[in-house]
């Protein structure tokens, strides 16, 4: 791994009053470490997706499958666009050089309010794995790993790359230990895999529905939605028009074997459906093996946890910061989330999100879980969008990964997206709504009568073409 990260060259002096520029100091190996932390798959396994067994049952493995899937057209078109588009704004950056302005701000919310609402949400399950050692309130839990990943987020994003390498390593190991004891006391084949049975309040198996697994793809889709994290590191990368892609595929394949083979190893395991639907896999581990196991795998992942807080707080403070380079705000806002501090990392930005991040744990999760799932599937169907205009004009000629079947992955992936949008709760759909109706008032009122001087996307200088 050293000679992919390597020593940041002596930057040039920049002219007074020029846009800061982040350092391009990580190659593949260490991006994919920063992302798949991101993605951290064993604290999802053991925060989201129980959540999952709840509802689905036995069809939990087939939902997160057919996610995975549907990710990878996403991933397609999230290599070409980060390739086209190599800029710390992600998918805003990219919607907006490709389907407008407007498109690229209201991706550039619902984008916000992911990497907003996703750190907490994993982060509250910190009190439940480190109960073996210490009871501690899950909000307040929750609070102190949001505040210690905001400090550990104002650190160099090289050191950032070796800490986040370390606590992937125990999580790994985590999903591993579940994976090996739930395939070593199965009580089920692979047949149960597509039994579609849940257990009912009764104690009777009752039968999970087609629609209520296209209801939860939309958690299904979060399950791996971190692999995006590669395009927020596009400036910090080296080489991103060829690395992005192969950053961005790489951690999807990981992340998705890591998540799903533990999964499927969990519904052959259980003892029976009341145990699966319930979904503490902690009592689980301890049941197949005993309680030193299960108190290892329990601080393995409360360690993942906070890993995934630190890579989550550094990416959302690159959002935030190439909002205010690209002049999204009133400029006293953008003049003070564009500063850089002495580590080359955006740290206003990071405190900006850190602490709303830590406050956010004191709200209700099941609305933040459905929260979240509306707003990646709305911005993974804008992104599709703009996959579908990435090859018009002086864009088909850019040097940049290709997709195969263009343009039918993309048009495939927004009908999906579509219907998966209208299997949701409605009060989620109200919620999200409205946060991007007033959106749409502040770009209507402040940014789309200032073309000239706000909501300017740009590109840093050594990726244009």
């Amino acid at each position: 791994m050293t000679d992919t990260l390597r020593p940041v060259e002596t930057a040039l002096p920049q002219a007074p009053g020029s846009p800061q520029k982040l350092k391009r100091s990580i190659g593949v190996v260490g991006g994919t470490l920063l992302t798949l932390s991101c993605v951290t798959p064993a604290s999802t396994l053991f925060v989201v997706v129980p959540d999952l067994f709840g509802t689905l049952g036995t069809a939990t493995a087939l939902t997160i499958a057919i996610g995975s899937l549907l990710c990878i057209a996403v991933a397609f078109c999230y290599s070409e666009l980060g390739t086209l588009i190599p800029s710390a704004g992600g998918e805003y950056a990219m919607v907006s050089t490709l389907a407008g302005r407007l498109a690229g701000w209201l991706v550039f919310v619902l984008s916000l309010l992911v990497v907003m609402i996703v750190p907490p949400v994993i982060a509250m399950g910190t009190a439940d794995y480190l109960a073996p050692v210490v009871h501690l309130d899950p909000s307040l839990a929750g609070a102190g790993v949001m505040l210690l990943a905001t400090l550990a987020g104002l650190l160099d994003l090289r050191a950032n790359a070796w800490i986040t390498g370390v606590f992937l390593v125990l999580e790994v190991i985590a999903a591993a230990v579940v994976a090996v004891l739930g395939f070593a006391h199965g009580h089920r084949g692979a047949g149960s895999l597509v039994s579609m049975q849940v257990a009912g309040a009764d104690g009777h198996a009752d039968t999970v529905t087609a629609m209520l697994v296209v209801s939860g793809l939309a958690i299904a889709l979060f399950v791996t939605q971190g692999f995006s994290t590669a395009v927020y590191l596009s400036e910090e990368l080296e080489n991103p028009r060829r690395n992005v892609a192969r950053t961005v595929l790489a951690t999807l394949a990981i992340s998705s074997v890591i998540i799903l083979v533990p999964v499927v190893a969990i519904t052959f395991g259980a003892s029976d459906l009341t145990q699966l639907t319930g979904g503490d896999i902690g009592s689980m581990v301890t049941a197949w093996s005993n309680s030193a196991v299960g108190t290892f795998v329990s601080l393995c992942v409360a360690l993942a946890i906070i890993n995934a807080g630190i890579v989550m707080v550094i990416q959302n403070s690159r959002v935030l910061f190439a909002s205010a380079r690209d002049k999204a705000w009133p400029a006293p806002v953008n003049q003070v989330f564009s500063q850089l501090g002495r580590f080359g990392s955006p740290w206003v930005a990071t405190l900006a999100v850190g602490v709303p991040g830590a406050l956010l744990c004191f709200v209700n999760l099941d609305t933040l879980y459905g929260v979240t799932g509306v707003s990646v599937t709305g911005m993974y169907l804008l992104v599709a969008v703009a996959a579908l205009l990435s090859r018009r004009a002086h864009h088909r000629h850019t040097p940049a990964w290709r997709m195969p079947l263009w343009p039918v992955l993309p048009v495939v992936l927004i009908a999906v997206l579509g219907y998966v949008l209208t299997r949701q709760e409605t009060r989620y759909l109200l919620w999200t709504g409205g946060i991007t109706a007033a959106a749409t008032l502040y770009w209507v009122v402040y940014l789309r009568p200032r073309p000239d001087t706000r909501w300017l996307v740009s590109l840093p200088e050594d990726a244009r073409v």
